[in-house]
């Protein structure tokens, strides 16, 4: 064999590995891998999919939030609690205590960055709330993180005020 045969079964072997590495699995496969799966309470999915998490979180039977506001902004490239997400997640927190009950944390980030920089900037996000909610009290067994990124926006538009919708968790 020679060396450009070599060099072609090289690259032929490389390509076939990323394919298999973007495939996707059905969802069948993906419902019980909800939180604490992995036993760290963070979970991963695809926009739309309403599998994530199983039973308890998000839909009908998800968190409502007792008539808080369920929606938390961040600035620009952070992923720290303003001063006004601090008291309402309190009051959260208060509620969760008193009344336990599975939450979804999940994390956005407006368009700027790369999918997979907003992906992690989404993650540190929900899991900034989640460290908020369980340093007031409450179980973490019951919170679950997800990311979206930047893949479902709040609002659509390239303007700041768009923008700074999409920078944000919500309690579901």
């Amino acid at each position: 064999m020679n060396i450009r045969q070599c060099k072609h079964l090289v690259l032929l072997g490389f390509v076939s590995l990323v394919l298999a590495a973007c495939s996707s699995t059905s969802t069948d496969d993906a419902q019980g891998a909800g939180a604490g799966a992995g036993g760290d309470g963070v979970a991963t999915g695809t926009v739309g999919d309403g599998g994530v998490g199983g039973a308890g979180y998000g839909g009908s039977g998800g968190y409502d939030g007792g008539g808080l506001e369920t929606v938390f902004y961040f600035d620009f490239d952070k992923a720290t609690l303003r001063t006004e997400s601090r008291a309402a997640l309190q009051q959260h927190a208060a509620n969760l205590r008193s009344n336990p009950q599975r939450v979804r944390l999940e994390g956005h980030a407006d368009e700027r960055g790369t999918r997979e920089y907003n992906m992690a900037l989404g993650e540190r996000r929900a899991n900034a709330v989640r460290d908020f909610l369980v340093l007031n009290g409450v179980d973490g067994g019951l919170l679950e993180v997800i990311s979206y990124g930047e893949e479902s926006p709040a609002a659509f538009g390239s303007d700041e005020a768009s923008m700074a919708l999409n920078r944000r968790v919500e309690l579901k």
